[in-house]
């Protein structure tokens, strides 16, 4: 029998959401609205897609792995070198190179519970330790991250907004970490949401600073549209670039997906209707819930985590959306289990998922017996 080292088998394959044609089967629904991986409601960037048609007749070549085109618009963009940027299969694929890169068997990865799980994955499946802080008020404890460095530690992954969570920690509080964390660690600050967050004044936008052991990270899988593309990139010192290239896959991300990528980093008008059409809908989804009672956390992304009496409540609460066509996120895998997570849609999804957060919610009180529910805001 084929031997599979101990940390392999520890880890669990990754369980996508049921597609929705397939619920749509199950359940029988003529409608169904997914609203549970922070997708943009609003479809890919017109740009992109333009881009696309473009293209696909030249699928035949492999493409060049510096992603060239990519690169040089996302450093006239933000105005960095293009020794500073790598880009990859989305965010994941980046976060396996920077812990393979960097990492050995005996290190340690820092980090917070309640976060990203793909960072959990990540240092697992390599066969690294994983040092988790419990969140404090579901939001990054970053002093608490920084009194349990040990010498063990060489990698420190931080979420700017988190997910499932929203929260943001601000300026001074980021400032004040990465004055206490030896320059010989190296911090991920992951930003998939940063293009919603920026709308907060005390956003620390992490292209804005020039710490040599920061290396920042971000997709077009979120605000651009692109999810299915799978494209990330990260902006580092030229040194730790260098040596995530001997490490990376050399022909991601895909030919399309960098041309579509290109697009859609110059097509500001879809990121402005994007922002507002998500402002508009996370309005509506905290006035439901507070109209019900249901706790929700302040957040800087797009999407809002929905608080529950227990886990019992959210896992049914969570089949009930479902029996009723909308598509909402169990966190319990993120190691929330008494949380839901939801994120924006359309003027007119937005209006479908309150009218089933409404019935569902309604029915779930009376089965569990809430009182005074609607005493409880946030």
């Amino acid at each position: 029998m084929v031997d599979v080292p101990e940390y392999i088998r520890a880890l669990k394959a990754y369980v996508a959401g049921k597609p929705i044609d397939e619920l749509a089967r199950e359940k029988n629904l003529k409608r169904i609205v997914k609203l549970a991986s922070n997708e943009n409601p609003l479809g890919p960037s017109p740009k992109a897609l333009l881009a696309l048609d473009s293209i696909l007749a030249e699928s035949h070549r492999y493409v060049d792995p510096s992603s060239p085109l990519l690169v040089q618009a996302i450093a006239k963009k933000y105005g960095k070198s293009q020794h500073e940027i790598v880009c990859g299969h989305g965010t994941d694929s980046i976060l396996a190179y920077i812990v393979n890169a960097f990492t050995d068997h005996n290190d340690e990865v820092l980090t917070s519970e309640g976060t990203f799980i793909g960072i959990y994955v990540n240092v697992l499946k390599f066969g690294r330790k994983l040092v988790k802080v419990p969140l404090k008020n579901y939001g990054y404890d970053l002093d608490a991250i920084a009194n349990v460095i040990t010498e063990k530690t060489k990698l420190i992954y931080l979420a700017n907004p988190n997910n499932p969570t929203g929260s943001m920690f601000g300026k001074a509080e980021f400032e004040k970490f990465m004055s206490v964390v030896p320059d010989s660690i190296l911090v991920i600050l992951d930003e998939a949401y940063t293009v919603y967050a920026e709308e907060h004044s005390d956003y620390p936008n992490g292209f804005e600073y020039n710490y040599q052991n920061l290396i920042v990270t971000r997709t077009f899988s979120k605000a651009y549209g692109l999810a299915a593309l799978r494209v990330g990139f990260a902006v580092a010192p030229p040194a730790i670039i260098k040596e995530i290239y001997k490490v990376k896959l050399p022909f991601e991300p895909n030919y399309p997906a960098q041309i579509a990528a290109e697009a859609a980093l110059a097509d500001d008008d879809f990121l402005r209707q994007t922002v507002d059409t998500n402002r508009k809908s996370l309005t509506s989804l905290k006035a439901c819930c507070d109209k019900l009672g249901i706790k929700h956390m302040p957040t800087a992304a797009n999407f809002i985590l929905m608080l529950f009496p227990s886990e019992e409540f959210a896992t049914e609460f969570n089949e009930q959306c479902l029996q009723h066509g909308l598509i909402v996120r169990h966190v319990k895998s993120f190691g929330i289990p008494e949380a839901i997570r939801i994120n924006s849609g359309t003027e007119d999804e937005t209006e479908f998922a309150v009218a089933v957060i409404e019935q569902v919610y309604e029915a779930l009180s009376e089965k569990f017996e809430i009182e005074n529910k609607n005493t409880v805001r946030t």
